[in-house]
């Protein structure tokens, strides 16, 4: 890594392998990827034009290296996920990533359960705090999208929050 990669690496590491252990709920697939994003950072940071910042930027890749990920487990046909795909989908979140409290458990067990789209929304958003526009930008959709995904990703979580199911 050049001096500017590890730098980024340094500042945003933790945020980018949490992102991605909340999208494939697997740890070790989450540092293979994170290296992943990192290995595609280097290769490309020529050509970070710094009209997001840096996150965003990182975040982005993270995403499509989480899309090339399943793509090559061939649990993608097409994006976004399809119910069945969710359906199948198992998926353990680790206990060190889950706070003790129960009422978060389950809402991390309930987050797995979301569309995909509506998940990405969720997780930036309301988990990792980005902006509307940030969200657009790392998703590469409209700022309109974002705001209903959003909304019908909290909605959904309400519904299984409330209904009390096993997510597992």
């Amino acid at each position: 890594m050049d001096l500017r990669t590890e730098e980024l690496y340094e500042l945003h590491s933790t945020s980018i392998y949490k992102f991605i252990l909340l999208m494939v709920s697997h740890p070790e697939t989450a540092e293979d990827l994170t290296q992943e994003t990192y290995i595609r950072c280097h290769k490309h940071i020529r050509t970070f034009r710094k009209e997001a910042n840096e996150l965003t930027w990182l975040r982005k890749i993270a995403r499509n290296v989480v899309y090339d990920y399943y793509k090559r487990q061939r649990i993608l046909s097409f994006i976004p996920f399809t119910s069945k795909h969710e359906r199948e989908e198992k998926v353990y979140v680790p206990h060190e990533c889950l706070l003790a409290d129960e009422e978060t458990k389950a809402l991390y067990k309930a987050i797995r359960k979301l569309k995909f789209a509506y998940r990405e929304a969720v997780i930036l958003r309301k988990i990792e705090g980005f902006s509307i526009k940030e969200t657009a930008s790392i998703l590469g959709c409209s700022e309109a999208k974002v705001k209903n995904d959003t909304a019908r990703g909290i909605e959904q979580l309400q519904r299984l929050m409330e209904g009390g199911v096993d997510y597992v």
